[in-house]
């Protein structure tokens, strides 16, 4: 039976909230951290990934990122991406200190925007792999798609209600906040036709649907694509054929870029891989290319 102890780290001054789930046996374990993607914490469907892990016979870290969930933060709901990095690269530094953590073998687990979080975080920090499932390897790519969809007046608009946010937080009257997720014709960080279902799906209750509207302004600058060459450690890039969120064009190109990838693609959209068959395949995927890390 797997045992699980809280760990507390700081990122830029802020208290994070870490899991640190050991599986049965002796260690040093190969280890895998373990970061979601755009607003959501790691109570929001993360569960089977790390028990798959789990009973592989791996340690697993899960954490929140600053701002959201148990990890500090005011205000709440606050996604910058350069931030997330730093929590990234203060939650490596945190299991490394942990005496049942091998060193050598610590593989960093993203999924859609915590995905693309990965590949930046292993062009600057050595590693023993990764793994980006659905990842948004480019945010520019990903605005794109939502005007294709969703036309150019909907960016338009969270343009200017991500400027609202700032400006309203620079007087001190709080942030101005977007839906994460909403249905086809909302306004929302993502309203394609599978956006709403699949995100919320994911989501416990009291878990807020929704981040702060700065992120309109910063995400298009957001290009981990950029860095995938200096990712040296093997990586398996897990690609949705049909995905809405983060465009397949662009994780192909970030894995081409790589110096030693796995690529694995799947006939689904974004959201698909997270439930039934198509989350059993993509485990299976995941599963052989830890062994060959042992």
């Amino acid at each position: 039976m797997s045992t699980m102890r809280e760990l507390r780290f700081v990122s830029d001054g802020q208290s994070c909230r870490g899991d640190l789930y050991l599986p049965e046996g002796d260690g040093p374990f190969l280890t895998v951290v373990m970061g979601h993607g755009f607003g959501l914490t790691k109570e929001c469907g993360l569960s089977p990934f790390r028990d798959a892990f789990l009973e592989a016979g791996y340690a697993v870290m899960l954490f929140d990122y600053r701002h959201f969930g148990e990890s500090e933060g005011m205000p709440r709901q606050v996604l910058l991406p350069h931030r997330e990095v730093a929590d990234w690269q203060a939650a490596l530094a945190c299991v490394r200190k942990q005496q049942e953590v091998d060193n050598q073998r610590i593989v960093l687990w993203g999924t859609s925007f915590g995905g693309g979080l990965v590949t930046a975080v292993a062009a600057r920090e050595p590693v023993a792999g990764i793994i980006a499932q659905c990842p948004m390897m480019d945010g520019l790519a990903s605005v794109l798609e939502v005007i294709r969809y969703a036309g150019i007046g909907q960016a338009l608009k969270m343009t200017g209600l991500g400027i609202w946010d700032v400006l309203s937080s620079a007087v001190g009257a709080g942030p101005k906040t977007l839906p994460s997720a909403g249905r086809p014709g909302e306004l929302a960080a993502m309203s394609s036709h599978d956006a709403y279902e699949g995100y919320t799906a994911l989501m416990p209750e009291g878990v807020p649907n929704e981040v702060a509207a700065r992120i309109a302004l910063v995400l298009p600058l957001f290009r981990p694509v950029m860095q995938a060459s200096k990712v040296t450690c093997p990586a398996l890039v897990l690609i949705c054929e049909t995905d809405t969120v983060a465009p397949a064009s662009a994780a192909d190109k970030a894995a081409a870029a790589m110096a030693q990838p796995t690529v694995k693609r799947y006939p689904v959209g974004h959201f698909d891989i997270y439930q039934g068959e198509a989350r059993d395949i993509s485990l299976a995927d995941q599963l052989a290319f830890m062994q060959g890390l042992q």
